[in-house]
Formats: C-alpha cells, structure tokens, sequence
C-alpha cells in the first residue's frame, strides 16, 4: 500500500493551536457521549433493572456477535434540545454483526421517557 506523505510541520505554533482546540472538542465529545450512555439517569436505569430488565445497550451488546464491534450512529442526535427531559434523542442505532452479518440495530431507551419517542427521535 502506497504511503502518504505528510507535510505537516508538529513543531508549528499554528499545530499546537489546532491540536488544543482538537483536544477540547475530543474531550467534550466523550463528556456527551459518556451522558447519552447513562440514558434517563440512575434513577431511571435502577427502576428499570429492579424491573429484570436489560437496557438497551446491555440488549445490543448480548444481541450482537461476542468479540465484535457494534458501531453507534446519532448518539447525540437531538443533544440539548428537550430542556433536561433526556440528553439526546433517547434511541440508540448502530451497525452490529448478528449470526454473521453486518445488520441495523435500533432499540429504544426505556429509561428515557419510558421508551417513547421525541419529535426528533425519528
């Protein structure tokens, strides 16, 4: 495979520039996602288990193939937008190897909102 060359001089003050604001992006992206994986909260997700239920990224990681990715799509889809009801759209999608095969997984977030979609869900 052919390499390519790269003339990106690291040791510029324009790079270090880039490279803390990338940083802080990076950071702030995994402090989001890190909220939308806690779904409707401790409260919620403890109801939810004292109820014998899984949530919905335990039911995709058991649905999946063991020792394969599961590739999330749109986790912060609607972010911030329903005033603290719920950190993003209260879905989780994502591409996820089944019996062999690549598939689309959708599953609902019961504990945000009790499963119900928001406007911006679909």
């Amino acid at each position: 495979m052919t390499v390519l060359a790269s003339q990106l001089d690291r040791s510029a003050e324009e790079f270090a520039r880039r490279r803390v604001r990338m940083e802080a992006l990076v950071a702030e992206l995994r402090e989001r996602s890190a909220l939308v994986a806690r779904g409707g909260g401790e409260e919620a997700t403890a109801r939810h288990r004292a109820r014998g239920k899984l949530t919905a990224r335990e039911r995709i990681d058991r649905l999946v193939d063991p020792d394969t990715a599961f590739l999330e799509l749109n986790a912060l889809a609607a972010w911030d937008l329903y005033d603290d009801q719920a950190p993003a759209a209260g879905i989780v999608t994502g591409i996820g190897v089944i019996e062999g095969r690549e598939c689309v997984i959708v599953a609902n977030d019961a504990t945000v909102k009790g499963g119900s979609y928001f406007p911006l869900t679909v």
